[in-house]
């Protein structure tokens, strides 16, 4: 009897084995208050925030492994929705989520093809991942094998800088690195790597007696070689020095990884296409700009008008002052005209701060939304830098982008995103962040905004400036031109101070911002301005109205707004078509 009853707990325990092994992972109930999708939304969300906090090693294969397994998971568990009895928000949401599975699939994999161009520069990485790993799972370290790891560590970095040091003497690619993008790279991925074994060390030492003893000499030796290589291949690679800042380099993501991000955008556009939208644009703002140059005495001299311009902005002290006035000036011009419902605690919670100097290396103008961050000059900054940031920073160019910032720009949006379709802000999109305040720059140029010709230089400097940023970042990408080159455009053809420029592209290469960030502002704003024709044009939707439903979708690619609005037949094959640039 007790051979059967043991017979009987090993079949159960192999058929638990089995379910647990190829069935998909436990999801909790949905929640029977929220939609269906909502409730799946929201706990994507939430399981992908667990999973990134757990699996936090970025050149981990377990961290790559685990999340394309999710990314299965949660496209199975999205397949067992009935998308027929979804209401049209429901089907939105399940088209944008299928969407948004496939494309992290694929940039998990376009990243780990990437970290495998790194093997030769880093062949000690899987060291530090493995002891980082065995952290995290709480295996009790053997604290002298660890020691012995660190210390074979130190050494194959002494190896490798002498190695490459001596291969340099025959040319870069001899080194195995034969452009700058790919020794940035690889900077950045040692630098995340050095942050791994520190959190690994401070995690042991001083807790664990034993650990501590061992690793007295063995880790400051490893955290020197690591340091000290870095160092080597910011000099000898990327040809930064002490003194000056770090180059701009970047990391170009080729024409695959640009038509993936446009297909999870929705823009049904190839790269060459938005280009052309891009420069026809900048070809209106360039006769507009010559034409307020002339009427500003310049003789269609913009660069001159751009001088003239520059020349007039606050005294150090008084920039928050006019930052005030200019929010009031706007809010108060969309309000009367009705263009938009700006609701009064949206207009009393706004708030000013003053942008410290190590971030206007890299945001050289202000930036906006609940808190207006102001970019002014400092009192320690340098006299060129100080006279570059008065220019960049005067009054007729505030005056051109403090509502984009506040109201009816960012502010507004994301007052109203918190309120409205909270849950899609997983889809968040720069085509609908940024589109939305461009569009409002285009709507106040129509709505004569500007009233002087010192004004609409400033709306026509910052409006060229998106359509550079079209141009110019998708080059980027499809490796048709360098940062240095787009740093010199935007000197030359927009009329940037050169630190401003190079703080400019700085941000937009570094990779806090995707790659489809800087053409988002433009195209989103020429999107939105179609869907305006359509609609309000053809007296489909009130001007209010329109702007107010917008606000309300939240920032989901524009094509989806487009569907809510015209509430377009939708299906489960549904795929984006619409042509917005004709």
């Amino acid at each position: 009897m007790y051979n059967n009853f043991r017979q009987r707990l090993i079949v159960i325990g192999i058929c638990i084995f089995i379910l647990v092994s190829f069935s998909p992972v436990f999801a909790a109930e949905p929640d029977a208050t929220l939609s269906p999708m909502r409730s799946f939304i929201e706990h994507h969300t939430a399981d992908f925030g667990s999973l990134d906090r757990r699996f936090s090693i970025v050149e981990s294969d377990s961290r790559r492994t685990r999340l394309q397994q999710f990314y299965r998971d949660e496209s199975t568990r999205l397949s067992a929705i009935d998308f027929s009895s979804l209401d049209q928000a429901g089907r939105i949401d399940c088209l944008l989520m299928a969407a948004k599975l496939r494309f992290e699939s694929t940039e998990l994999n376009r990243r780990y093809k990437q970290s495998l161009e790194l093997a030769g520069l880093l062949p000690f990485a899987e060291k530090i991942i493995g002891l980082a790993v065995a952290r995290q799972r709480a295996d009790v370290p053997d604290a002298e094998a660890c020691a012995k790891i660190l210390t074979d560590l130190d050494a194959q970095i002494t190896k490798l800088r002498s190695d490459l040091d001596e291969k340099l003497k025959s040319g870069r690619a001899a080194a195995g690195l034969s452009s700058e993008v790919l020794a940035n790279r690889a900077i950045e991925s040692l630098d995340r790597l050095r942050a791994t074994l520190r959190e690994w060390n401070m995690f042991y030492q001083g807790y664990d007696p034993s650990f501590s003893w061992w690793m007295r000499d063995a880790y400051p030796r490893a955290e020197k070689s690591l340091k000290d290589y870095g160092d080597f291949l910011r000099k000898k690679f990327v040809g930064e020095t002490e003194t000056d800042n770090a180059p701009v380099i970047g990391d170009p993501i080729g024409r695959e990884g640009l038509n993936d991000s446009l297909a999870l955008e929705m823009i049904v556009a190839t790269p060459e296409e938005l280009i052309v939208i891009a420069e026809k644009e900048w070809a209106w703002c360039e006769v507009e700009m010559k034409r307020a140059a002339s009427d500003l005495g310049c003789a269609g001299d913009w660069k001159a008008a751009l001088a003239k311009v520059s020349a007039l902005h606050a005294t150090p002290g008084e920039q928050p002052k006019l930052i005030r006035e200019l929010a009031d000036e706007a809010t108060a011009f969309v309000e009367q005209r009705g263009l938009v419902t700006v609701p009064e605690l949206c207009k009393e919670t706004w708030r000013l701060e003053m942008m410290p100097p190590e971030r206007q290396k890299v945001n050289p103008y202000f930036t906006g939304g609940e808190v207006i961050s102001i970019s002014f000059p400092t009192e320690e900054m340098a006299y060129g830098d100080k006279v570059m940031s008065l220019k960049g920073n005067n009054r007729a160019f505030c005056r051109a982008t403090v509502f984009h910032e506040l109201i009816p720009g960012h502010h507004l949006q994301g007052y109203m995103a918190e309120r409205y379709n909270a849950h899609r802000q997983a889809f968040k999109t720069p085509f609908l962040i940024e589109g939305w305040a461009l569009y409002w720059e285009m709507k106040l140029w129509d709505e004569h905004f500007p009233r002087t010709p010192e004004e609409r230089v400033g709306m026509l400097f910052w409006r060229s400036f998106r359509c550079q940023r079209v141009i110019c970042s998708l080059k980027f990408h499809l490796g048709q031109m360098t940062a240095k080159e787009w740093i010199d455009v935007l000197v030359d053809r927009v009329g940037h101070e050169r630190r401003n420029a190079t703080a400019e592209v700085r941000r937009s290469v570094n990779g806090s911002y995707s790659p489809l960030y800087q053409a988002a502002y433009l195209i989103g704003g020429l999107q939105l301005r179609a869907l305006h024709r359509d609609l309000v044009g053809g007296k489909k939707m009130g001007e209010r109205e329109f702007n107010d439903a917008v606000l309300r979708e939240n920032s989901i690619p524009i094509e989806m707004v487009r569907a809510s609005l015209t509430k377009a037949e939708l299906s489960k094959e549904w795929k984006a078509g619409w042509k917005w640039g004709e």
